[in-house]
Order: structure tokens, then sequence, then C-alpha cells
């Protein structure tokens, strides 16, 4: 079977302004990464714009007609003091979600077995009404809503691994017992959600990581909670907040995880998955800010998935 890889031109376009870290060249690295002969057999495909109403599974559509209303016709417009639009945003925004959701439709159909969608502004801060962290819309948490009212799912589970806490994800998810989230984390850490006592009614597992955990207790958060609640859960379609800013070389955390470490944990969530839901897993890029670091892991991640 194939793997899918979603992106867009125009993801790279989306410019949040001189010296942030969440910029085009995150995207650039991955493509050119993915480019190797190893991935030939990688299916790219071009992220679809997605219609305004999609986004309505789950943000206000207020603040959906504010944010694409605040596209800047030139320079830069400042959401809060972390996020910020350019005058390619507001579409790249709109492909972000209707990439993830053009990859739950081929992967729950069978066209493809799973799928990795890089693209941006990332989602997992995303509130109901309120832009955060990068992020405009809530791109995972649209697709695994998308997938239950358009192909009739039951159950859909979000792993995050992201080194920040997915705010926006647990929020929409913390009082639906047919959502899933957890999540492995730095923690204190931006947003500061995410304390192990959070649990939502019982569909979420948050796993708090101190500064400088490094591989082992990394491993552990997984094998001991994320994997076992996930395989309880059961879900029909995995889905993946793929961050890869948890690496020892990302300049904006400090967990001190391993290239390695990211191989591993996508292979045990893709055998939770064909345990599971037939393999159907959809990942979509969250954060990694070091350029060769970022590269790294998405070439392992996607390795991994391919392998399937």
């Amino acid at each position: 079977m194939v793997t899918a890889f979603y992106s867009h031109p125009i993801c790279i376009d989306h410019e949040p302004g001189p010296y942030h870290p969440e910029n085009s060249g995150r995207l650039q690295a991955i493509e050119t990464a993915l480019a190797a002969p190893a991935f030939e057999a990688l299916a790219w495909t071009e992220a679809p714009k997605t219609d305004p109403e999609v986004i309505h599974l789950l943000h206000d559509p207020a603040y959906v007609e504010m944010i694409l209303n605040a596209v800047p016709e030139e320079g830069y417009k400042a959401l809060d003091p972390d996020t910020f639009m350019s005058p390619a945003s507001g579409e790249a925004a709109l492909r972000a979600v209707g990439g993830i959701c053009a990859a739950v439709d081929q992967v729950v159909t069978g066209g493809v077995v799973n799928a990795f969608c890089a693209l941006r502004p990332p989602g997992h801060h995303a509130e109901q009404a309120q832009a955060m962290g990068f992020c405009l819309f809530n791109n995972v948490a649209i697709g695994a809503r998308h997938a239950q009212i358009q192909h009739g799912l039951g159950k859909i589970a979000v792993v995050d691994f992201d080194v920040h806490h997915g705010n926006g994800t647990q929020h929409m998810f913390e009082n639906d017992a047919s959502l899933f989230y957890a999540s492995s984390h730095q923690f204190p850490a931006y947003p500061g959600t995410g304390a192990a006592n959070e649990t939502g009614i019982g569909n979420i597992v948050n796993v708090p990581l101190g500064p400088g955990t490094g591989s082992a207790p990394f491993r552990a958060a997984y094998s001991d909670h994320i994997l076992p609640a996930l395989r309880n859960f059961s879900p029909d379609l995995l889905m993946i907040s793929a961050g890869f800013d948890a690496h020892i070389r990302d300049p904006l955390c400090q967990l001190d995880v391993m290239t390695e470490d990211f191989a591993w944990v996508t292979e045990e969530l893709l055998n939770v998955a064909e345990d599971s839901c037939g393999g159907r897993v959809v990942s979509t890029l969250e954060g990694g800010y070091d350029y060769e670091a970022l590269a790294e892991c998405a070439a392992v991640h996607v390795t991994e998935m391919m392998a399937r």
C-alpha cells in the first residue's frame, strides 16, 4: 500500500515575519528530505482548499470569518505576540484544513494506507475562537470531526508528541467520549496546560515531562501510559499531531529526545493502529524548529509509515 504526502506551495508562502521560528524553511527542509530516492514511492499530493463551513465543525463561524477577513494585503498582521498572518496566510490555513480532510478521505476509503500532511500554519494550539501559538485553525481536530461526519466513523484518537501541549485539541475533545487525546510534552512550558490530572471524561491522557527528560522517560510515557490507553480506546482512525520540537537540537524546549525516538514512537503508534483500525493513520505536522533535526525526524517518521 501507498503512503500519501500532502503539502502545497502556498503553505511555504505563509510568512509570520523575520526571525520567527515557525517559518517557511521548515517545510522546505522537509520537502528536500522527502525528495531523496528512498522516498520515491511516496504519493505527493497538493492539499485542496477547504470550504470555511468545514472549519465551522469545531470553530465559531464568527471567529473563522474574523481570521479570513484579517488577512493583510501586504506586510504582517499580529493576532497575538506569537501569531502572525501575511498575504498568503488565509489560503494556507484553508489548505492546511483541506489537506488533512483530504488525507482522511483517502485513508478511510482505502486509497492509501496512511498519510503525512506537511502543512502550515500548524493547528493544535488553536482554540474554538482564539488563534495562539502560531496556529489559526485546529487542523487535526477538524480532520477528526470530518472523519466522523463525512465517513461515519465512531471513535477517533489523536496522539500528540509535540513538545508543547495541544491545549486547543484537548479542549475541543475533553467532553466528547467519541474522541481521545493523548499528549507527551514538556511541563511546565507554553501554553501551561497538560497536567496529568487533566483527564476530560476519561478520554484525555497527559504525560508531562520535565526539562532534560531524554529518551528513556519519553519512551516510558508511551509504553506505560499512552499506548495502553490508546489500545483500550481502540479508535477507528488514528491521527498524529507530529511535532518534532522535543528533539535534543530544537531551540524552543529542552526534552532532549533523539531522532531514533521519533522512529520508535511512530512504529509503536502504527502497531496500535494496525490492531485497532486496519492501520488507518493520518499524521500532520505541528512543531519542530531546527531545520536539520526536523528533516531527520520527518524522514524517519515517513519511513516508518511507508514500511506498512
